[in-house]
């Protein structure tokens, strides 16, 4: 098996999933004693969240491409990080490591695009929802996105940071979700992207009125792949 690194703690609920999720991922396909060789820094989030000024993303940057370093001079032979909110910077990390970086929204979009779906809404964080660098590089998988709704932005990145990250989940919360779930399947859509690993917590990928595109279960996937040496 292939050695990854995992970049987390962005937030740890969701580092948490990836950790038993690339294991089982590993167990299911080599057998039920195996383990996922994996390198994980769990960063510290504080200095992370809810970033909005120039500066705090250049600093962000910074702290992750030091992670990244570390990773690969401790034998990692690809890169995850665990977030989608984070693949803001993830190319500035890439140019800086001569390890690969399996890029949440690529592994999704080529996923999506092989199942022929042409048109989609994205829910996550507010900077997944309404900024280009997430939306654009999705389009470039032959994907039109439905446009975002502010409040609706506003809620789930609310219910994300002051519930979903602290480990909390509510049926008030939950029930939000459902509802604005159905609100955006009247839209001329085919998917729904769930840019959030957290979201998982409160939505089931397998159980909603439209197909639903988990991008961490798919980044998963692809994780799992590189370390038993199906990706190239």
């Amino acid at each position: 098996m292939r050695k990854i690194g995992l970049i987390g703690g962005m937030s740890w609920a969701s580092t948490e999933l990836y950790y038993r999720h690339l294991n089982k991922g590993v167990q299911k396909r080599a057998g039920t004693s195996c383990s996922a060789p994996i390198l994980l820094e769990s960063l510290n989030y504080c200095e992370l969240s809810r970033l909005t000024t120039a500066e705090q993303w250049a600093h962000a940057r910074d702290v992750l491409i030091a992670s990244a370093h570390r990773l690969e001079a401790a034998g990692a032979t690809a890169l995850m990080i665990a977030a989608n909110s984070m693949h803001k910077v993830a190319e500035e990390v890439a140019a800086a490591i001569s390890i690969p970086i399996l890029h949440i929204v690529d592994e999704t979009g080529e996923k999506m695009q092989a199942d022929g779906v042409k048109a989609a809404a994205v829910i996550g964080t507010r900077n997944v929802m309404t900024e280009a660098w997430f939306r654009q590089r999705l389009v470039r998988h032959g994907l039109t996105l439905a446009p975002y709704d502010v409040q609706r932005v506003e809620e789930i990145d609310r219910i994300i940071y002051d519930e979903l990250m602290q480990g909390r989940v509510t049926e008030e919360s939950r029930r939000t979700m459902r509802t604005f779930i159905t609100d955006i399947a009247k839209q001329d859509i085919q998917a729904l992207v769930l840019a959030c690993t957290e979201l998982v917590m409160l939505v089931d990928p397998d159980a909603n009125v439209l197909p639903i595109y988990d991008t961490t279960r798919i980044h998963v996937a692809a994780g799992v792949d590189w370390i038993l040496g199906d990706a190239p």
